[in-house]
């Protein structure tokens, strides 16, 4: 095996730029951030045109929906990166700040309620390129779910967003009937007929959405669509489940802006390499969520930024 001629420090550099040394050797693997895991046909050409120029031609995809293009000499790291930012493209994805944010596919599944794409885009120009510059006390990472089935496991990230649809549920039309479709629709059996009237448990109700529509007598015609949010979540050598806010946000603006502070509280108040789920533990939940939806940090904004 040759010698190693890149230094530790040189290494750290280009991990910070979005470039992971490959154990043993001087070459890397280039992080390509796909935005949301979504890349037009144009970008995958060029992705696979550059790891055949400076890398051994073999790409991976990261579980945080990135790219990585194996095998780049250390000295070949400037020229791929102009190669693939020709197509828009560009590295990175590491260090203690906001991560690329990960999206499932939202409105082209058909359980999807919001469409995710779209609101991962946002966030991620708005947080993980708007907040590239700050400095959190450890990795901080986001995931767009588009309903209650969790495939990208909201509530074991930082942030997590689910996409809701609450039941308007009209009881004065409901029939009682004996086969009742919005029983037989839901999921989580939180939908039955009591006394030849429907009725819905809150609680087991997971604003899932597929009730709504399903009443030949129109008693669940609409349905209010919404975010839920979970705080604190992490996988990894230790697990934390995150824990929902209390109410959903119906209003998408609303509920970026509580993402915003929470990034903004856990740069405030978490301690260097501690991960957000131990700054919750440490502080409170109740302490946290009060913050989270009061507007009082986001006028310290700038200064918890510059500090």
């Amino acid at each position: 095996m040759a010698a190693r001629t890149v230094s530790a420090r040189d290494e750290k550099r280009v991990k910070g730029m979005g470039f992971l040394n490959n154990k043993g050797t001087d070459n890397f693997s280039g992080r390509v951030i796909t935005v949301n895991g979504k890349i037009t046909a144009k970008q995958l050409q060029v992705i696979s045109e550059a790891a055949e120029k400076f890398g051994n031609g073999v790409v991976t995809f990261t579980t945080r929906l990135t790219v990585e293009v194996q095998g780049i000499p250390y000295e070949k790291i400037e020229d791929f990166q102009a190669y693939i930012g020709k197509a828009g493209m560009v590295t990175g994805g590491t260090g203690s700040k906001v991560r690329p944010v990960v999206s499932c596919k939202g409105t082209t599944c058909r359980f999807g309620l919001i469409d995710t794409f779209a609101l991962s885009e946002e966030i991620h120009h708005r947080f993980y390129e708007g907040y590239h510059d700050v400095k959190l006390p450890h990795k901080f990472k986001i995931a767009v779910g588009g309903c209650p089935n969790n495939c990208v496991k909201p509530d074991l990230n930082d942030v997590g967003i689910i996409g809701q649809r609450i039941p308007d549920f009209e009881k004065d039309l409901c029939k009682g009937c004996k086969k009742c479709l919005v029983e037989e629709v839901c999921p989580v059996n939180a939908a039955s007929v009591v006394d030849g009237v429907l009725e819905i448990n809150e609680e087991r109700c997971i604003h899932c959405g597929r009730c709504v529509g399903s009443c030949r007598f129109d008693s669940i015609k609409t349905g209010k669509q919404g975010y839920k949010i979970y705080i604190g979540g992490r996988w990894g050598k230790q697990v934390s489940k995150g824990r929902e806010l209390s109410r959903v946000f119906f209003d998408k603006e609303e509920a970026l802006s509580a993402i915003e502070k929470v990034i903004l509280f856990y740069c405030e108040q978490g301690i260097e390499g501690e991960r957000f789920a131990q700054t919750i533990s440490r502080l409170g939940f109740e302490n946290v969520e009060t913050q989270i939806f009061s507007d009082d940090i986001l006028t310290r904004k700038e200064k918890i930024i510059a500090d």
